[in-house]
């Protein structure tokens, strides 16, 4: 912009007197607008003040605070306690921390959050600590009381999770013929720890027409009796999604109920934002009849599976994804490229040591979708401009994807937020990839506790120890997250970031020594660099000003405590957007 006129370029004195003039007045103007401004911010007080306990920002530029202002749900203030006490009122809470320690609310790298709604008529068949289930009899045990409890008739469905064959005393794969045993006149499934598949029984296998004339589909699993085509109880991946999908559900009005309840699974655990990693048409519908009835009191991102994803675009198009509306956002898709390693149906280059789950020779998994059908599936979501979920265990998978990666991104270095859940068996040569096409990866390092002796016995010592990788990741630049992928393991932060610090297995081997990182690295994983990953760092995952209020308060300060002792931290309090969500009994 000129400032001088004609008539001031040619008397150049009274034009600088002018202009001065001119200036000296816009600039009393701002003046007077900022301190209007701020005189008004300091007259209207906050709403809460949080002092007297370790307030960890996670900001890297402000990391440490000894106060939190918050108004209208968002964070005012985090500084020294005397400058943020200026912003106190008559109507302030004070919120004395008691030497607790305040965190940014937990994000969820990835669990399927409509699994809440529908265990609490379930029956928890984990092995401990996580359940009873630490034999066969153990399992059907809890099977048993979970019918007499809620008086399951004749005819009707009798539902387990969490079972882990790896776990159990027998070290054996449960069949339909103990199941039969014990439940003549009902049919039973019992969901495989890894939520590929499930164990049934005969009423169930009937119900489900998994006869010995049933053919096995490419990328799944029915377990045969020896020396015959008969069904054993099994079935898993290819062969057992078709039948999750379409399994009875309770009534409608039931599952609203359940909302609640299942939100408070993840509240009680500090987590704020939750994630439903594998979303079908029907799941959509229920959570936006409850986001519209104003039952959602977490945020929860959701990522319709990709054999459904076309139909739910119908309804739902692409420019509508991204956006909360009554805290819910879809907000991408997901695709499962492969098995699980637990269940030997992860796809790898190199066999397993001990074989197939239906004792196959040379067995390296299979892949969940031929190359050209991934391909396609690739391009269809990247050629709608969506967020990438997907689902990788084996390197062999990791393969495939990061080939359909470079071949269908428009832009393969582009920042797309695409991220490989688990990441288990990624090789060092594919991290590199990740860091090229700023690709994520969400890891799971709780299966260094819960299946890294399986792990061990499955691909070896030096894979196993390589294992979700996070240290190495890191060290190369790469955004990490680490998760539950509840139900496979239950819902608790405290115990990821243990798992991610330790990596210590159910028997006490270290898994991965070299792999272990610091607590710091393990919170940063489940805050700010979880909400890099739902594209929501501007609004989450740290203490800074102008971010939503989403917090935890911690019994105990994960960054200073003993690291073995990180997993007994209890979370104390929840908040979301400043009001409190869950408080624990005292």
């Amino acid at each position: 912009m000129n400032l001088l006129s004609p008539y001031s370029r040619s008397c150049p004195n009274v034009a600088f007197k002018g202009e001065r003039m001119r200036l000296t007045t816009i600039l009393l103007n701002l003046a007077a607008i900022t301190i209007f401004t701020t005189t008004s911010a300091a007259q209207a007080p906050v709403d809460a003040i949080y002092h007297n306990g370790n307030i960890i920002t996670l900001d890297d530029k402000n990391q440490t605070a000894e106060a939190m202002a918050i108004k209208d749900g968002k964070i005012i203030a985090v500084s020294k306690k005397a400058d943020v006490l200026k912003l106190k009122g008559d109507s302030t809470t004070m919120i004395d921390l008691e030497g607790k320690t305040l965190v940014p609310g937990f994000l969820d790298g990835h669990s399927h959050f409509i699994n809440s709604l529908r265990l609490s008529k379930q029956a928890n068949c984990f092995a401990p600590p996580a359940g009873p289930g630490k034999s066969i009899p153990d399992v059907i045990n809890a099977m048993k009381k979970n019918q007499q409890q809620f008086k399951i008739p004749k005819g009707e469905f009798i539902i387990g999770y969490g079972y882990d064959p790896d776990a159990t005393e027998e070290k054996r794969e449960l069949t339909a013929a103990d199941l039969d045993a014990a439940f003549p006149d009902n049919p039973v499934f019992v969901q495989h720890v890894s939520l590929h598949g499930a164990v049934c029984n005969s009423a169930a296998l009937k119900k489900f027409k998994i006869t010995k004339d049933t053919p096995t589909p490419k990328g799944g699993v029915i377990n045969r009796k020896p020396g015959s085509m008969e069904p054993e109880g099994l079935i898993m991946e290819a062969a057992w999604v078709p039948i999750f999908t379409n399994l009875p559900l309770p009534k409608e009005e039931e599952l609203l109920s359940q909302f609640k309840e299942g939100q408070m699974i993840y509240a009680a655990a500090g987590i704020t934002t939750a994630q439903e990693g594998a979303t079908s048409a029907s799941d959509i519908a229920l959570l936006q009849k409850a986001a519209k009835k104003g039952l959602l009191f977490i945020d929860v991102a959701a990522y319709p599976f990709i054999t459904e994803a076309k139909a739910i675009l119908k309804n739902n198009p692409p420019e509508t994804f991204g956006k909360y509306t009554s805290r819910l956002k879809l907000a991408g898709i997901k695709i499962t490229a492969d098995g699980s390693p637990q269940g030997r149906t992860a796809y790898f280059t190199k066999p397993y040591l001990t074989g197939g789950p239906g004792g196959e020779k040379n067995w390296v998994g299979e892949p969940m979708f031929p190359k050209a059908q991934l391909h396609d599936a690739v391009r269809f979501i990247y050629d709608n401009k969506l967020q990438l979920l997907i689902h990788c265990n084996g390197d062999a998978a990791i393969d495939m994807f990061l080939d359909a990666h470079q071949s269908n991104a428009k832009d393969r270095t582009a920042d797309l937020r695409t991220t490989i859940i688990h990441s288990q068996f990624v090789r060092k040569d594919q991290l590199q990839k990740y860091v090229d096409y700023k690709i994520m990866a969400s890891f799971f390092t709780e299966h260094c506790y819960y299946f890294g002796e399986t792990h061990i016995k499955n691909r070896g010592k030096t894979q196993a120890y390589f294992l979700s990788p996070m240290k190495s990741a890191l060290a190369m630049g790469i955004r990490c997250q680490n998760h539950t992928d509840f139900n496979v393991s239950p819902i608790d932060q405290m115990f990821v970031i243990w798992s991610a610090v330790n990596r210590i297995s159910r028997g006490g081997e270290v898994i991965g020594p070299d792999e272990r990182i610091s607590p710091l690295q393990a919170l940063k994983a489940i805050t700010i660099d979880c909400a890099y990953m739902y594209q929501e760092e501007k609004s989450k995952g740290s203490l800074e000003v102008g971010k939503l209020a989403d917090l935890v308060i911690l019994d105990k300060n994960p960054l200073t405590i003993n690291p073995m002792e990180i997993k007994d931290i209890k979370v104390v309090e929840t908040i979301k957007e400043g009001k409190t969500i869950f408080r624990a009994s005292r």
